[in-house]
């Protein structure tokens, strides 16, 4: 039950270990996003041998093209987030990046009412709180009764509305592979449609630099495997509440590593997520 703290300390120490690299002159976006999915590739092949698991019904045309649109709605969030993320600072970004769990919500209810409560659960004490504790987040980030909308700020709103998309259609066929293995494929695909689109220079880096990708891609494996065993063993919205941490953490690293200090309406929803999650672990 507490596996999905973890995805949420995975994500919060991504966050700020992108930034710090999408900050360098050399880092353009493009390149990023395809070395990045390569070095989850990387991270992965010590470990797909022993957890490689496929049935016939992934081959299905059906599941095959939910699996291409879960691939293409990747590449677009990817890059949208990485574009804002290299662009502005991340508490600004921050209230787009929160809408993420409740717009994954909000779909896992729809998708219940289209697809059945086996795949899509409807347990109202868990999506109570699940809306609660997003939309303490988004509120804490109102300013006099709006939200400060750029240029970044709206690009991100789309990353994460692509994101809980891909994630809520990825539940329709992750029942018929291994997470390690729906993962694996997911980041091959994003990778060939990252080169072959973008066509970065993927040499000429210093190899911390590299060093520090693969580190990254290392977390995002243990995030994504965490997200997608809590589909598969608690469900979308459950997963989603924990995870909610992610940003409680992301607050609390920015402070540490980037002196960006949260403020009394950050601090009050951190309060407010984390008693919403002790009301449904208790209960």
């Amino acid at each position: 039950m507490y596996i999905p703290i973890l995805g949420a300390l995975a994500l919060a120490i991504n966050t700020i270990l992108e930034k710090l690299i999408l900050k360098k002159r050399e880092m353009s976006i493009k390149r990023y996003q395809t070395l990045g999915f390569l070095a989850i590739i990387v991270a992965m092949l010590p470990i797909i041998y022993f957890f490689w698991k496929i049935s016939l019904e992934a081959f299905a045309l059906k599941n095959i093209f939910i699996f291409l649109l879960v691939v293409i709605f990747s590449v677009i969030a990817n890059f949208l987030y990485y574009y804002s993320l290299k662009k502005e600072k991340i508490s600004k970004l921050q209230p787009a990046r929160i809408l993420e769990p409740l717009l994954t919500i909000i779909l896992s209810i729809i998708f219940s009412f289209i697809f059945g409560e086996i795949l899509y659960e409807k347990n109202f004490n868990v999506i109570i709180p699940a809306i609660i504790a997003t939309l303490a987040l988004v509120f804490s980030h109102v300013r006099k009764h709006h939200l400060r909308f750029n240029k970044y700020f709206i690009i991100a709103i789309f990353a994460s509305f692509f994101f809980a998309l891909e994630l809520v259609i990825s539940r329709l066929i992750l029942d018929f592979y291994s997470p390690v293995t729906f993962y694996f494929l997911r980041g091959i695909s994003i990778f060939l449609i990252s080169l072959a689109v973008f066509g970065p220079k993927l040499s000429g880096l210093k190899k911390k630099i590299y060093g520090k990708i693969l580190l990254i891609g290392a977390i995002w494996v243990i995030y994504r495997m965490v997200i997608y065993y809590g589909y598969l063993s608690y469900g979308i919205i459950f997963t989603t509440l924990m995870i909610t941490l992610g940003p409680i953490l992301v607050y609390v690293f920015a402070w540490i590593f980037l002196k960006d200090k949260p403020n009394l309406r950050e601090i009050i929803a951190s309060l407010i997520i984390l008693a919403c999650i002790l009301y449904v672990i208790l209960t």
